[in-house]
């Protein structure tokens, strides 16, 4: 792994603020697009299929998003405040949860169980078809609080992409329009999630921006590049890319903090995904894990505790 020389500091390729758009929702093809990426970059590649199995349950994912119920949101009032406030308005930790993301793991696993899969996924699946709803609500109050640790391997990839659909949903639903900025830069400002990865735009199409896309709700809110997502210092900024890539994905550590964020460079590949990029590169996360530094956000696909 190769370090870059910094030659950047903020703000120095960033449009004005007052022509920036802040928010970017998630589409609601959003897993369609991601399950192509995954299939696509699953051929030849050592981790091939595992991301083939992953892009199952992406599709998976996709239905259940296309037939997803109509739910409430929070009104205008509650809008208001936590604009105000600088508060998340579908906060993962605060929002209390509709039963309908339950719905949607079981429509997941449901789907998922038509396929050919492993042994030991078919057996996951089965056994949260049976699980209590205490059980499942445990599971997804500690994802959420970011404890992964005690989440088990085989079930994390399930129970979680039923959370990223039911947030994914409702993120998607209102418009942009409705959220607010929150206090702290790094997290979230839909529903006060961390960010799995960024992405900087093509300077002929974006800017050159850097957007921070979120590991649970998929949107992406815009950052000033040459700063540390985790605690936004501008000091001991420093980017690494594996030796013989071409650069399109890198890594941006922190000194001042000890963390790291993958960014995604369109210009050196349009077609990437924030979070089917950053599986395909979990060889970055095993360097800098080995080099003592944390990831600023998870990849809820992955359990952290693989390596």
């Amino acid at each position: 792994m190769n370090p870059e020389t910094r030659i950047l500091e903020p703000g120095q390729i960033e449009a004005p603020a007052g022509q920036i758009r802040f928010l970017i929702p998630p589409g609601r093809d959003l897993f369609a697009r991601r399950a192509d990426r995954l299939r696509h970059i699953s051929h030849g590649h050592p981790m091939g299929e595992y991301l083939a199995f992953l892009a199952l349950l992406v599709d998976a994912q996709q239905e259940t998003l296309n037939q997803f119920p109509a739910l409430p949101l929070p009104d205008t009032a509650e809008q208001a405040l936590c604009r105000q406030h600088g508060m998340p308005l579908l906060g993962s930790r605060s929002l209390r949860r509709n039963p309908a993301w339950r719905t949607g793991l079981t429509t997941i696993l449901r789907k998922m169980s038509k396929d050919t899969l492993p042994p030991a996924a078919s057996e996951t699946i089965a056994s949260l078809l049976k699980a209590s709803e205490n059980r499942l609500e445990e599971m997804a109050d500690g994802i959420l609080a970011g404890e992964l640790d005690d989440i088990s391997p085989q079930e994390l990839p399930f129970v979680a992409a039923a959370l990223q659909v039911y947030w994914v949903y409702m993120a998607s639903t209102p418009g942009e329009d409705v959220f607010g900025r929150v206090d702290q830069g790094g997290i979230c400002p839909v529903c006060g999630s961390y960010p799995g990865s960024g992405i900087i735009c093509s300077t002929e199409s974006g800017g050159g921006l850097r957007y921070l896309s979120c590991s649970l709700c998929a949107s992406q809110w815009h950052m000033v590049r040459i700063k540390c997502s985790n605690c936004e210092s501008t000091r001991g900024i420093n980017h690494f890319i594996l030796e013989g890539s071409n650069g399109a994905v890198k890594v941006e550590s922190c000194d001042d903090c000890n963390s790291y964020l993958k960014l995604l460079y369109l210009e050196k590949d349009q077609n990437m995904e924030a979070v089917a990029d950053d599986l395909a590169t979990l060889t970055l996360d095993m360097l800098m894990y080995n080099d003592g530094k944390s990831r600023c956000g998870p990849n809820l696909l992955f359990h952290p505790g693989i390596r």
